[in-house]
């Protein structure tokens, strides 16, 4: 038997470790996203950045039957995800940024559908396996979700999480409901009852 073949590292790290800027959005990324380390955030910008490179190596050659092929078979690949309108072409794929790549994480979808308070609550869930797409358990963060996919994440059969009494899903319900309520408020649908006792005082006054 030979050595065990080394797996090829599957991101890039800056050329420049001290650039202020860049380390400043990438914390700023880290913290809104809720990702472990930066290392999450080198491995989508090289996702990123290897589909742009793929298509314009492939544009100039979008005569040759594979490389129509392959930019078709790649921007499919991005309509699935989302990230892509059906009207786009593969040039579109230039456009894209970083944080729309994020926003198809599984931990962003999480806490979008409300099925967690917060991105590092969101994160917990998965790595303790609550989470599930259809029936298959997601024990990754930054699973990239497809559309067909977004529509059946939910708590796995078997987590405790499932239960609509359980504490967290109590708690979560209660403050969607309060941000809802607040929310009604601001646009004067619904007048809190401080300013109700006011306008009733002053009315019998």
């Amino acid at each position: 038997m030979g050595d065990t073949k080394k797996q090829k590292k599957k991101f890039t790290i800056p050329m420049h470790p001290w650039d202020k800027q860049r380390i400043e959005e990438e914390n700023l990324l880290k913290t809104e996203y809720g990702l472990k380390n930066k290392t999450e955030i080198y491995k989508m910008r090289s996702f990123l950045k290897s589909a742009q490179k793929q298509v314009l190596t492939l544009t100039p050659k979008i005569t040759l039957p594979q490389a129509k092929k392959e930019l078709d078979l790649l921007v499919e690949r991005f309509k699935k995800l989302g990230l892509l309108k059906e009207e786009n072409v593969a040039g579109d794929i230039l456009n894209l940024s970083l944080k729309e790549i994020l926003d198809r994480r599984l931990q962003t979808i999480i806490l979008k559908k409300g099925l967690a308070r917060s991105t590092n609550q969101a994160r917990q869930f998965i790595i303790h396996r609550h989470v599930s797409i259809g029936d298959k358990k997601i024990t990754v963060p930054s699973y990239l979700v497809n559309l067909e996919e977004e529509n059946i994440i939910n708590f796995s059969e078997n987590s405790a999480l499932k239960d609509p009494a359980h504490p967290e899903r109590s708690v979560q319900k209660k403050t969607k409901e309060e941000k809802q309520q607040k929310e009604k408020e601001e646009e004067g649908e619904i007048v809190p009852e401080e300013e109700l006792e006011r306008i009733e005082k002053e009315i019998e006054g």
